[in-house]
């Protein structure tokens, strides 16, 4: 599996700016690449509480929908980020796009403390089988909570990937937190960042990194833009299990609702609440 990570600099509140380069590089991607990642909110930047209400946009907004055709036309699945307008609530949003459409999408459930009050925290965290792999999202602080990724992993995740907006003096947090998400959990973790600077004065701390299920680096980015392709052996899966099984030995687990789609997607909600057009099986996640 070729996953293709993409560090760039963005604009912040420059949809047009963020698009175009987004475009561009799923169009100019190689022939047998699998998947482009990309950065936190890649598509709008980090809108200010002035810019959100006018840049967010919906799933079906013409910015998705854009991203959309640049997949089906290159034959390869993208994972962007986005402000996410659902009816005047705003959410920070990361979605799988394939050439069939969105396979995944998933709301940002640990808010930076700078994004509380523009945006509102996910309920759930969500798995969808992609290329045979059960694949999960998580979006930059996300991963420095250790039960985010665990949620993934206890819904059976093996590829674990992060769209990143982390900034400098923090890179180095995030480095060891996704090593370490890999390894206890079993399962490939791939990051993007941004690079460059931002509004406010920020500056973006780069270091995109592919982990293998041993907590190995198999390739750390600098601080500069770059696209780098990542070929991901998967019966590494396998031999991290093999001898034994962190998710199979804890006696402490998670507790939610869990949720199984037809689509074979799997949702753990946090806390229980409903939602329309699932079949539901209520689970009691108990050693």
């Amino acid at each position: 599996m070729k996953i293709e990570l993409v560090q760039l600099t963005g604009r912040d509140g420059d949809t047009a700016y963020n698009l175009e380069r987004t475009l561009q590089a799923i169009a100019t991607c190689t022939a047998d690449t699998d998947l482009l990642i990309f950065p936190e909110t890649q598509l709008m930047g980090f809108a200010s509480a002035q810019q959100l209400a006018e840049v967010a946009e919906p799933l079906n907004g013409p910015s998705v929908q854009a991203v959309q055709r640049a997949a089906r036309e290159r034959n390869v699945s993208v994972v962007v980020g986005m402000a996410e307008n659902d009816s005047g609530t705003f959410y920070n949003t990361s979605l799988l796009v394939t050439p069939q459409g969105i396979a995944l999408s998933y709301r940002k459930t640990h808010l930076w403390p700078s994004e509380r009050g523009l945006f509102q925290p996910g309920d759930r965290y969500a798995t969808a089988i992609w290329k045979g792999v059960r694949v999960g999202i998580l979006i930059c602080y996300d991963i420095e909570l250790p039960e985010s990724a665990r949620a993934l992993g206890q819904l059976g995740a093996e590829l674990i990937l992060v769209t990143n907006g982390n900034m400098d003096p923090y890179g180095p947090v995030h480095r060891t937190a996704i090593m370490a998400r890999a390894q206890e959990n079993q399962a490939f973790t791939v990051m993007v960042n941004r690079v460059g600077d931002g509004d406010e004065g920020l500056v973006f701390a780069g270091g995109s990194a592919a982990i293998d299920p041993f907590g190995r680096t198999l390739f750390e980015a600098g601080r500069a833009e770059c696209r780098q392709v990542v070929e991901l052996d998967l019966d590494l899966l396998r031999s991290a299990r093999r001898d034994y099984d962190y998710l199979n030995d804890r006696r402490l687990f998670l507790t939610g609702e869990q949720i199984e789609h037809a689509d074979g997607r799997r949702e753990l909600l946090i806390p229980c609440a409903p939602r329309e057009g699932a079949s539901r099986t209520k689970t009691v996640l108990q050693p």
